[in-house]
């Protein structure tokens, strides 16, 4: 545990002198907006957040009295949440994992137990929780457990705290019992992913009627390097496709001019969603913002999953294949493989690896009834068993309700 100490209060040291919101970082900051117990559950970022929603909603329903403090690492999984105006929910950074600024953190907000999910593993913040401690959709790769392997005191000390851990597949349920978690706080094996659920999110006005979705489709989260194969990929479609439309959607906005000099490199006409260009009738729709991939998955009947043509492991298939669409993704699964596993033995989804490659795979599904089978496949294929009430059910069951 000293080692750790002395290790946290380094990488402290970088992120506070990195960022802004220091206060909120060390534990201070706006208080509860109620003042009552509250249930902290706690996501690294928007992806976490977003897979956990069904479950928060269901908690809500099936509880209504308990208050939910919610917290991610970052401004943007705050902005998320607050942006979900659910009852009973406040929405925070996280604070650093120091002992001072932990306890500092449960005191003001009377926490009554923690949720943290996937890969979140604080050893402070789960010593010192006063109240059950819980893992949902745990995420322990071979690397990370090999890290935490070299401080087998901590990493036991951290797990036996847990009273109750649902592990995303079954090597992370296996690595945590390795490293310490006690066959008794080992409950099922459940990707929060698979749980999403398509929202209702209206079109628009300016987007109403400005893209056909069987003659669309989108490039989903990409990363730096992919926007090259997308872009050419789409100009050789045009080829035999002339009305073919891309939106274009990177994981990090802040790229969004180095994408549109890219854009124009390839000579291809576009326009942006943040500057408040309407569509027209441009080739590619640089969708440049935060917070509104539901709206793109409900416009492209194709879906490109980014982060699966470089070293990134790959963005989530279930939100795409809850749309209904057809999915085509690179070489890269890492994050997703059981879940891409199961969309290759189901022949449904497509792999890709070049410029050539992707512009043939649109030009397979460009039939509306081809896209239409594609996605039911894909719908199909991550079908989860489990449900997020069950889950939530099985989660207040462990908790100490007030």
């Amino acid at each position: 545990m000293i080692l750790y100490r002395c290790l946290m209060s380094l990488f402290a040291l970088v992120v506070l002198c990195a960022r802004p919101h220091r206060k909120a970082r060390l534990g201070f900051g706006a208080g509860p907006d109620w003042p009552a117990p509250h249930l902290w559950l706690h996501g690294a970022s928007n992806g976490e957040l977003a897979s956990a929603r069904p479950i928060i909603e269901e908690l809500i329903a099936q509880a209504p009295e308990q208050h939910l403090l919610i917290t991610a690492n970052t401004d943007t999984g705050v902005a998320l949440v607050q942006g979900w105006a659910l009852p009973n929910v406040a929405a925070r950074l996280a604070p650093l994992d120091l002992a001072w600024a932990t306890r500092r953190f449960l005191r003001h907000w009377q926490v009554c137990g923690h949720i943290s999910l996937e890969s979140e593993l604080w050893p402070h913040r789960f010593r010192l929780t006063q109240g059950p401690v819980l893992l949902l959709g745990a995420r322990l790769s071979a690397g990370t457990a090999k890290g935490w392997g070299r401080l087998p005191k901590l990493a036991e000390a951290t797990l036996a705290r847990i009273t109750w851990a649902s592990a995303q597949d079954e090597d992370s349920l296996t690595r945590l019992g390795a490293l310490g978690l006690g066959p008794a706080a080992r409950g099922p094996v459940v990707d929060l992913k698979a749980l999403y659920r398509a929202p209702a999110m209206p079109i628009p006005a300016d987007l109403q009627g400005a893209f056909a979705r069987d003659r669309t489709w989108l490039a989903a989260s990409t990363h730096d390097g992919e926007e090259e194969t997308v872009l050419a990929a789409h100009r050789l479609a045009l080829r035999h496709d002339p009305d073919l439309r891309l939106i274009l959607a990177p994981r990090h906005p802040k790229r969004a001019d180095e994408i549109t000099a890219l854009i124009a490199a390839e000579g291809l006409s576009m326009a942006r969603r943040s500057t408040g260009d309407t569509p027209g009738m441009a080739q590619v729709y640089l969708a440049d913002t935060m917070g509104e991939m539901a709206l793109w998955y409900q416009l492209a009947g194709r879906v490109l999953i980014g982060g699966t043509l470089c070293d990134r492991g790959g963005h989530t298939p279930y939100e795409p294949a809850a749309f209904g669409a057809a999915l085509l993704h690179g070489p890269d699964v890492t994050n997703f493989r059981p879940a891409f596993g199961r969309l290759t033995a189901a022949a449904a989804s497509r792999q890709i690896e070049t410029a050539a490659q992707l512009a043939q795979a649109l030009g397979d599904l460009s039939r509306p009834d081809a896209q239409q089978q594609a996605g039911a496949a894909a719908m199909q294929a991550l079908r989860q068993e489990g449900d997020a009430a069950a889950l939530a059910q099985t989660v207040l069951s462990q908790l100490d309700r007030p």
